[in-house]
């Protein structure tokens, strides 16, 4: 699949949440994106290596850049359960922006076209 470009509409798939209030959420892409500019980005695991000393912290150590250029909202997404990406969250005490998204059996993932085969390291369908 080609890499998804400006103005391209995503396909709809549900993602697990814990929001403001700490509640567990199911929610659409769709309803957490409707009507604002979001930055989605996907990593092959919570709590590895590069994702949690690289990835993640690129993006929120460039959150109000984002912000000033029009970006309501930074959606991390992983084939993780919402669980796990709450507990993952919490490691990251200073973001303020970038909400955490499970997505546990890969289904979203899939539907992007940007499942990554880590079944050699153990680790599964994983997003690219």
């Amino acid at each position: 699949m080609a890499p998804i470009g400006v103005g391209d509409t995503l396909p709809d798939g549900q993602v697990g949440w814990f929001d403001e209030e700490d509640k567990l959420q199911q929610v659409s892409i769709h309803g957490l994106a409707a009507g604002k500019k979001v930055v989605l980005f996907g990593v092959p695991g919570a709590f590895t290596p590069t994702c949690s000393n690289q990835h993640v912290p690129g993006f929120i150590n460039q959150a109000e850049q984002l912000k000033a250029k029009g970006v309501d909202d930074i959606l991390l997404i992983s084939v993780n359960d919402p669980f796990v990406m709450k507990a993952w969250a919490k490691t990251y005490p200073e973001n303020k922006h970038v909400k955490f998204l499970a997505d546990g059996l890969g289904t979203y993932t899939k539907a992007l076209g940007l499942e990554l085969d880590l079944s050699e390291k153990g680790l599964g369908i994983r997003s690219r």
